[in-house]
């Protein structure tokens, strides 16, 4: 009896996902556009690493022609896009080559550049927990990992199999990730690029009354606790390009 407890204690959760501010577990695979080791290969650039349920679906599709069409707005902010499946390398590659006999929307000719994971035996979907077993034990749930230029996981977003994602609100979000750790900054409700940003806190009495008097003319206190500045998109930008270029050196 104690053996058999012993052994169901030390049993690995099959489909245990990582948490925010993890390293990002490491793999090596073969991918649509070579093999890959994740995430040494992108030391010094965020990532998008997304899972999509199956090959020559619909959804998936118009997935993967809307990642396609941001592409140069990921590179701009020092971001590179990697696709998983539980599907074969031959798989993928005859559907990138379907995705380009399809228009939709006003995308026509679209070639897929970003490489697409071939995870045929879970491996690496399980060890993101991107299996969630009530929804399909056999394809992956629409899983969104962003991960930072140190290979820390910063944000995680789950979709189920038949909901499209909002990929404005992943690049929002990545936005926020950079914005906040060039500024030291939080974001409200609601942010967009270009808005106001939360600045931090007073941690003792006499800053939360030198706060309370307010004497710069950037900041807009509504509380002590909640204190609004302006950054603007100029701000920001400048700022993103000074991070990137400080991680190519």
């Amino acid at each position: 009896m104690c053996d058999f407890c012993n052994h169901m204690h030390h049993d690995e959760p099959v489909n245990q996902m990582p948490l925010i501010g993890d390293k990002a577990p490491e793999f090596i695979a073969n991918t649509t556009n070579g093999k890959i080791n994740f995430p040494a290969d992108y030391s010094g650039k965020w990532v998008i690493l997304f899972s999509h349920p199956a090959d020559f679906t619909p959804v998936c599709t118009t997935e993967f022609m809307t990642f396609q069409s941001m592409i140069n707005d990921f590179n701009k902010l020092n971001t590179d896009i990697i696709g998983l499946s539980v599907g074969t390398l031959t798989g993928h590659l005859a559907w990138i080559k379907a995705i380009k006999e399809i228009q939709y929307k006003d995308w026509k000719d679209m070639q897929i550049t970003f490489p697409i994971i071939d995870d045929m035996n879970m491996e690496i979907a399980k060890k993101y927990g991107m299996i969630h077993d009530n929804e399909s034990n056999n394809k992956t749930v629409r899983a969104v990992f962003i991960i930072d230029p140190v290979g820390i996981i910063r944000t995680i977003l789950y979709y189920p199999l038949t909901i499209g994602r909002n990929f404005d609100e992943i690049k929002r979000t990545l936005i926020a990730l950079q914005t906040t750790d060039a500024f030291q900054v939080a974001t409200p409700a609601d942010w967009m690029p270009g808005d106001a940003v939360v600045v931090p806190a007073p941690t003792t009495t006499d800053a939360m009354n030198s706060r309370l008097k307010n004497n710069d003319k950037n900041l807009d206190v509504k509380a002590w606790f909640l204190t609004l500045k302006r950054v603007s998109l100029t701000d920001i930008e400048k700022a993103l390009a000074k991070q990137t270029s400080k991680k190519k050196k």
